[in-house]
């Protein structure tokens, strides 16, 4: 049996890709962790042009990831909320699998999990609940391909203005919105998937939970 994951964010090492990594680790089974950063993958052009040959028109490597996901016997697509919805890359790689769908249903009946990165606190009284779209952008795809979806992972994850040195002075800062008006960039910090020992044993359970889904088949 053999997991893919693959994660959409850009970040060299980051929070999505290490948290992906542990829940591929746990299921035991061969693994292989893609990054769309290394890939172009243009989004569909609801061409319908991949009706009758279960693949894409458009000459990328969106052609290579669907033929992985196909090929695979559980998918766990990670990414994170920019603007409060799933992220560019990752939402692109979902609509390139659109050609494994017609007839056959090669998708069908797989194993399948998130991983979502989300820099908004989960319960935040005025945002909107960014982490939990992430998770629903992947799950009702998986759920209207007919996958088994077996559970998502969140992570507390940091919005930009931590790190681009601006983050106490802009008038566009995200932290005071995030953290509250008396938050600054050191009373906020940097977060850490490994800090979190929610989301770290959620990654390793969701890993567990996809291997007994993949030996009872």
């Amino acid at each position: 049996m053999k997991v893919l994951g693959v994660s959409g964010s850009p970040i060299k090492n980051s929070n999505t890709d290490r948290a992906l990594k542990v829940v591929l680790d746990a299921t035991g089974c061969e693994t292989e962790f893609v990054k769309l950063f290394d890939y172009t993958v243009e989004p569909c052009r609801a061409c319908l042009g991949c009706v009758k040959s279960n693949k894409c028109v458009i000459k990328d490597d969106g052609i290579e990831l669907a033929e992985k996901a196909k090929a695979a016997d559980a998918l766990v697509i990670a990414g994170f909320t920019p603007y409060s919805s799933l992220d560019a890359r990752t939402k692109a790689f979902i609509e390139r699998l659109y050609p494994l769908r017609h007839v056959h249903g090669f998708m069908a009946g797989k194993p399948g999990g998130a991983v979502i990165t989300c820099a908004v606190p989960k319960d935040h009284a005025t945002m909107p609940p960014a982490g939990q779209m992430g998770i629903n952008a992947v799950q009702f795809y998986m759920m209207e391909e007919g996958m088994n979806f077996i559970g998502a992972v969140t992570i507390q994850g940091n919005v930009p203005c931590v790190k681009c040195t601006y983050g106490d002075e802009c008038k566009m800062s995200g932290i005071p919105m995030l953290h509250g008006p008396d938050a600054t960039v050191d009373s906020v910090g940097i977060k850490a998937f490994e800090t979190q020992p929610i989301a770290v044993e959620a990654a390793r359970e969701l890993g567990c939970k996809i291997a007994e889904a993949l030996e009872s088949k």
